[in-house]
């Protein structure tokens, strides 16, 4: 991203508008993908993030896709709502700029774990259990980084989440699966031609929520997956005989 940007940033003109339909953290400095720009891009009239349930595969099929349009600026938010809708796209506004970031990159980590549980055939059960407190780990780190807790409920954090989580086209979830094989890390990426985002977003969000003093159990677990230090059903059963606590709080 960054790299890009480098390139771009000298042929913008001043007046424009960049809309970033980028889902990660960068992994050395920790910055959500808004932040890079503002950094390489600072002339920029205006920055938002697009982000939600929208696999490219059917959005390009012109099937109905509902998703999150956010900045800080609302005439910008505005803009990109107007610039962008279709019969088949429809635009959700809000300011909360760090929530729809967070949701669109964290529910990648859960995807992974999701699809672990998928190719255990460990039933819907631990699915739905899953994806709940997987969005309870989203929500706890996206707001001791500044988000609205209500934006992570909506279409950038539990949409997407459910969408990453169950869809067959989701990489990450196929990730997952295939690690529940028993294949290793580099042969599952090696046979991708597409990137699956969750991988490295799994280090950068646990570096962010031990800077920030919030538990990640499920990334903590699919970090030891992915370095191939746990095989996925320990992984899973760990989190299963973890102390119980109460739902909320």
């Amino acid at each position: 991203m960054r790299q890009v940007l480098r390139h771009v940033s000298p042929l913008l003109r001043s007046d424009v508008t960049i809309v970033s339909a980028v889902k990660g953290l960068e992994e050395d400095t920790l910055l959500r993908m808004s932040e890079v720009i503002a950094e390489e891009c600072g002339g920029a009239a205006g920055v938002a993030v697009l982000s939600g349930p929208s696999f490219a595969a059917e959005f390009a099929r012109r099937l109905p896709t509902a998703v999150s349009v956010a900045s800080r600026d609302p005439a910008v938010v505005e803009q990109v709502q107007a610039d962008f809708r279709a019969p088949s796209l429809r635009l959700y506004g809000t300011c909360d700029v760090v929530g729809v970031e967070f949701g669109g990159a964290l529910k990648n980590v859960i995807a992974i774990a999701a699809g672990v549980v998928e190719g255990l055939a460990l039933g819907h059960n631990a699915v739905a259990g899953l994806i709940t407190r997987g969005l309870a780990e989203m929500t706890r780190l996206a707001c001791a980084a500044g988000a609205q807790r209500e934006t992570l409920a909506g279409l950038s954090g539990l949409g997407d989440l459910i969408l990453t989580c169950t869809g067959s086209l989701s990489r990450n979830r196929h990730v997952g699966i295939e690690l529940a094989h028993g294949r290793s890390l580099d042969e599952v990426l090696s046979g991708m031609k597409m990137v699956a985002e969750g991988v490295r977003t799994t280090h950068a969000a646990l570096a962010l929520g031990a800077r920030r003093g919030v538990e990640l159990p499920i990334a903590s677990q699919v970090a030891e997956l992915l370095a191939g230090r746990k095989d996925a059903r320990t992984a899973l059963f760990e989190l299963m005989l973890r102390p119980q606590r109460a739902e909320t709080g």
